[in-house]
């Protein structure tokens, strides 16, 4: 591999003034330019970009930390943000963790040992160590859809409470009554705010929900399919609120193979709006906001923090809305064969 004193060599000057322009430190004559950038080229040469980043004092690199790539939640949100920071001249270095505590705490030691510009975290949100961790980072850094207490940076999330409520009042509004819920894991924020989303909607209509109505799970298929395999195998709801899509996927095939048609005997509604709800079938009503445009929000927070890192810390929350797709229906004649 060709080294910068190849590059001087060939090109007839010193290295020093092939550092010059390549690193745009210093002026010199377009003889000497078009010198150097013809022996670049000929010897097909790289920049070090270590050398470079120790003497800008920056790698044009943000490093991401995820719970679960494999999620296509997650997999939208990193789409977005690299696409935001691609557009404004940085690289993204992906870390999944899956959701494993000991992982996490690696992928951020080597983060910062990397010299990263800034952070991205999106948190599975039940993690104490992890927030320990991030209290004393100076990087410059945003927490996306799951905040950490005790971490004081910037946010961007959705409104998670106010989704849940907007998902469980639509089926209400629909004559849905018997309505059940299948949440994520407990331990984190995310599923206590939807949680309470749903049962405030509940309260808001003078209803009140068994406990065997509300059933918790992880934010997958599989555990949304176990969930609903439970609610479906006696006196099923008329509707239920999944707590995320991939979930609502799961409760759609626990419906399917036990011949319950959805929407006419069953109603389902999801919360992330993940591009493949799109495309199950039924494709599936939920609640969201563009995961893409969330990914590139978190990135705008975070190269405006690099820029000026004296300004305020600053939380966007954003406010999901329906996505009106096939899965939901009016109560009339829900069950009528089955009951």
């Amino acid at each position: 591999m060709a080294t910068i004193k190849d590059v001087a060599a060939l090109a007839g000057i010193s290295y020093t003034t092939v550092s010059h322009v390549v690193n745009k430190t210093r002026p010199v004559s377009e003889e000497v330019r078009v010198k150097v950038e013809a022996a670049i080229k000929t010897l097909d040469y790289v920049p070090s970009a270590v050398a470079r980043s120790l003497k800008a004092k920056t790698t044009a690199t943000i490093g991401l930390l995820v719970p679960n790539s494999l999620n296509p939640y997650f997999a939208e949100l990193a789409r977005g943000i690299e696409d935001y920071c691609e557009r404004n001249g940085y690289c993204v270095i992906l870390c999944n963790s899956d959701d494993n505590p000991d992982k996490q705490r690696n992928y951020l030691r080597v983060l910062l040992e990397k010299r990263i510009d800034g952070l991205i975290v999106a948190s599975a949100g039940g993690d104490s160590s992890l927030a320990q961790g991030l209290a004393g980072v100076r990087t410059p850094m945003v927490i996306v859809d799951r905040g950490l207490e005790g971490v004081d940076v910037d946010l961007v999330r959705i409104d998670h409470e106010y989704g849940a409520y907007l998902a469980t009042r639509h089926l209400l509004e629909l004559g849905h009554r018997d309505i059940a819920t299948i949440s994520g894991p407990t331990t984190t924020s995310v599923a206590q705010m939807r949680l309470a989303g749903f049962c405030r909607a509940l309260t808001d209509a003078g209803i009140e929900v068994p406990r065997e109505r509300m059933l918790e799970s992880d934010f997958t298929s599989t555990g949304g399919y176990n969930a609903a395999a439970i609610l479906l195998e006696r006196n099923p709801p008329s509707a239920i609120f999944a707590a995320n899509d991939m979930i609502g996927i799961g409760v759609l095939r626990a419906a399917a193979e036990r011949n319950i048609r959805v929407p006419t005997q069953l109603s389902v509604i999801g919360f992330d709006d993940i591009q493949m709800s799109r495309y199950v079938y039924p494709a599936l009503t939920t609640v969201g906001q563009s995961i893409l445009q969330l990914g590139e929000m978190a990135a705008e927070v975070l190269l405006r923090r690099i820029a000026k890192p004296q300004l305020s810390t600053e939380q966007r929350i954003v406010t999901p809305s329906i996505v009106m797709r096939e899965s939901t229906a009016p109560l009339a004649g829900v069950f009528a064969e089955y009951r």
